[in-house]
């Protein structure tokens, strides 16, 4: 089990390391370790049932030094203001550090996307639009789906926004379905910009990867397409993929003895990342205890769910086999369990720069927007393969000249880029 963290003192935790590696000035760390607005709302929703429930919204944006507020909308129980603030901040190194001229935002509503209907969904998609539209926008702060949201919730979310400005304006959100101004490869990008970083550091590591194995967390959309991505654009094999059971209310791992077939697998997976274990089981796929993912004896980990499952404790069942582990989740990785991988020399690919394909197609999204016109699929990935690998090549290149770790090459860069952008508009001197 993960060790209770909070998440914004681990965000604000890491950003203080790579300020004092910077030699920072006070003044300018100060700024950047608080959103520069925060909002709390109450959005009352009319339930099925005829009744009113009220629930909670939130919505930080942390920076836009380099452009407008970027970051997703997340429908989910455990969420706090703080895992926000955190999202967001980390939402700025993202943005930064694949070069977007972006800031960092995020948005959220303590909620089971799972106990409410789909009408349901609308209504409190609706409403939480309502709260937020004249402070959201193009030029202002560009939501997109998260964990518990969707395209179809993104498409009622800017059809509301149109509605209260007066004007189509697709770029107000970004994530939405094809034929509603989405983006081909949308789906993809995350999971396979999260391949894109797993292969470079192979060729930086000397992995062939066609003989490596790899072990994951979750099963939501990027652990699936990483899985996808890991077998079919690098010819490896996923052993066992581990993702929450709605109906047990735990975790299982899904592990094949031959490497799990991850079209399969999603073909067999409900909205939510949950896989159904009859037909898995059927299928000859062995079901494990939820934890036993990070244990597996792969090259790869790739933790692809929430965050802080890599902790003090966890980190020391990891396999002496394992040489990368490639954050496809949000902050998975605490500082403690950072500090033993570091001991043991394991490459670490951090999470805003190997996870950072959604928000790169969601950039491209807003592009297309504002041309009104729009991409081939294999147009978009091949942009999202090329924008990725300048980003990893771009933290390698700090890590190697500066003689640290990854993530801190990562901060390094993507604190650098912001300071210099507020530099630029006379915030600081």
């Amino acid at each position: 089990m993960a060790e209770s963290i909070n998440a914004f003192q681990m965000a604000q935790r890491q950003f203080d390391h790579v300020a004092q590696m910077l030699n920072l000035d006070p003044q300018v760390a100060e700024i950047l370790r608080w959103p520069t607005r925060e909002f709390a709302f109450r959005i009352p929703v009319r339930m099925d049932d005829g009744s009113i429930r009220l629930f909670t919204g939130y919505r930080v944006q942390h920076s836009d030094a380099r452009g407008p507020a970027k970051g997703g909308i997340r429908f989910h129980s455990a969420e706090t203001m703080d895992t926000v603030r955190a999202l967001a901040m980390w939402m700025t190194w993202k943005t930064s550090i694949a070069d977007l001229p972006l800031g960092g935002g995020k948005g959220g509503v303590p909620v089971d996307s799972a106990s409410i209907s789909f009408t349901e969904k609308e209504r409190l998609c609706r409403g939480w639009i309502d709260q937020m539209w004249r402070n959201i926008g193009p030029r202002q702060d560009v939501p997109a789906p998260d964990v518990g949201t969707n395209p179809q919730m993104m498409g009622w979310m800017m059809d509301q926004y149109s509605k209260l400005v007066g004007q189509y304006t697709p770029g107000a959100i970004t994530g939405k379905p094809l034929g509603g101004g989405g983006s081909l490869g949308r789906t993809e990008a995350t999971g396979y910009g999260v391949i894109f970083t797993v292969r470079e550091a192979m060729n930086h590591l000397k992995i062939d990867p066609t003989k490596a194995t790899a072990a994951l967390q979750g099963f939501g959309n990027v652990a699936q397409y990483a899985a996808i991505g890991f077998s079919e654009i690098l010819g490896g094999k996923v052993m066992c993929v581990s993702c929450w059971d709605r109906q047990d209310k735990i975790a299982h791992t899904f592990s094949h003895p031959d490497g799990i077939n991850p079209r399969f697998l999603q073909s067999i997976t409900d909205q939510y990342g949950s896989i159904d274990k009859n037909k898995a089981r059927a299928a000859g796929y062995l079901i494990e205890d939820g934890d036993i993912w990070i244990a597996k004896d792969v090259d790869v980990l790739i933790p692809g769910a929430l965050e802080g499952q890599i902790n003090g404790e966890s980190v020391k069942r990891i396999s002496d086999r394992v040489k990368i582990i490639a954050e496809g989740a949000n902050g998975p990785t605490t500082p403690e369990a950072d500090e033993t991988l570091k001991s043991r020399g394991i490459f670490n690919i951090p999470d805003f720069l190997c996870n950072a394909g959604g928000v790169t197609v969601s950039y491209f999204e807003g592009v297309q927007n504002d041309m009104n016109y729009y991409w081939t699929q294999d147009e978009v990935l091949k942009r999202l393969d090329t924008k990725i690998t300048i980003a990893f090549n771009s933290v390698f290149e700090m890590a190697q000249k500066e003689g640290v770790y990854m993530r801190d090459a990562a901060y390094m860069v993507a604190i650098g880029r912001v300071v210099k952008a507020m530099e630029l508009r006379g915030w600081i001197s």
